[in-house]
């Protein structure tokens, strides 16, 4: 267990590393943010950081030496920089699931694996195997690097019309994975936590909305049966407990509705905090920020009650311009980012704005 008054590593300085230290110094810890990037948000929250690069070894093992335990905001941490932490410290979540989810030929596999329902996919290395996959999955489908993708980066859809080179070279023709299109009616995400000893704990299932494949706004709850949420939990509880994970994860899934009935197909997994999880911190008992202090620092989860019907909204580029009449609306919770200037697709800030229950 990490003591209060210990100090917890961070590595990665964007808004999420910037609000794990804002929680985590709520909860008397001191934290230590590693980032190579000057300009790092995070550096002005915390008590101490590093500004090197992921493959400095000798900065790498410096910080470990420095904090009682590491976690990261993002999950493209190279696997020689986990590999260097974990022999100095603890670091959660494990290297195991870094592997998993920055692959998403890797991760899809892994999931199927479980019995948990994913998109019709296939390994493409070449056009040629693109060929191959689009004749067994057919079209619409989308063509997705295997690495390194977020927001819409590193995709291409393909549709009836659309000459499959154009849309590998539109990847970089770098090694990808082909994923049938899936008919939802809506896209979903469930933020679960777990802890070293198995406890676990999830928030509601939520709504989200994308614009220029950038999330825009999340809603919870989601608007689906019982039955839906408590398959969305359990989903998150299986990916958890087969990666043996500590901290915050959220799963995104998509809603396919038909024949009088719903269904969840997941998309994808983040092994950090997320996003769609934004809404917890002012709407739920316990921010998802505060929860993955607590799980990484091997204390009791938080309750994860939801304190009314909530909305969280991105603050994207000059969406940030609005922070002064955000401030008079009731309900409403403001949290900038402190990034020094606004650009396209940069999110600056979010808002939180929390509702009555309606019966």
């Amino acid at each position: 267990m990490i003591r209060p008054g210990s100090t917890l590593g961070i590595l990665g300085g964007g808004q999420l590393g910037r609000m794990i230290a804002m929680a985590a110094a709520q909860l008397g810890l001191r934290t230590h943010i590693y980032s190579p990037d000057a300009g790092s948000p995070a550096f002005d929250v915390a008590a101490e950081h590093t500004l090197a690069a992921y493959e400095d070894e000798a900065a790498l093992i410096r910080f470990a030496k420095a904090v009682d335990a590491v976690t990261y905001e993002f999950e493209n941490v190279p696997s020689a920089t986990a590999a260097t932490l974990s022999a100095h410290t603890q670091l959660a979540p494990n290297a195991r699931a870094l592997a998993v989810a920055q692959d998403r030929l890797v991760e899809k596999s892994f999931i199927a694996d479980l019995g948990i329902p994913v998109a019709p996919f296939a390994a493409v290395a070449n056009e040629a195997e693109l060929d191959e996959a689009l004749s067994r999955i057919g079209r619409p489908c989308v063509l997705k690097t295997r690495r390194f993708g977020y927001d819409g980066k590193g995709q291409a859809m393909i549709r009836p019309e659309t000459e499959p080179g154009e849309a590998w070279r539109a990847v970089g023709s770098a090694p990808s994975i082909l994923e049938g299109f899936v008919p939802f009616e809506r896209e979903a995400s469930v933020v679960a936590a777990r802890t070293a000893s198995g406890d676990f704990a999830a928030y509601d299932l939520c709504a989200n909305e994308h614009r220029n494949h950038i999330l825009d706004i999340t809603r919870v709850p989601a608007g689906v049966s019982a039955r839906t949420e408590q398959q969305a939990v359990d989903i998150a509880r299986a990916i958890a407990d087969a990666l043996d994970y500590v901290g915050v994860l959220a799963v995104e899934m998509f809603l396919v509705t038909g024949d009088g009935g719903e269904r969840l197909v997941v998309n994808e997994i983040a092994p950090r905090v997320h996003n769609s999880g934004h809404w917890t911190l002012g709407g739920a008992a316990t921010s998802q920020f505060e929860q993955h202090v607590r799980a990484v620092c091997g204390w009791p989860l938080g309750e994860t009650r939801r304190l009314g019907r909530v909305e969280m909204q991105n603050l994207i580029d000059h969406d940030v311009d609005a922070w002064e009449r955000i401030l008079t609306e009731p309900g409403a919770h403001l949290h900038l980012y402190g990034k020094a200037e606004a650009r396209a697709g940069r999110k600056m800030g979010h808002v939180t704005r929390i509702f009555a229950e309606t019966t």
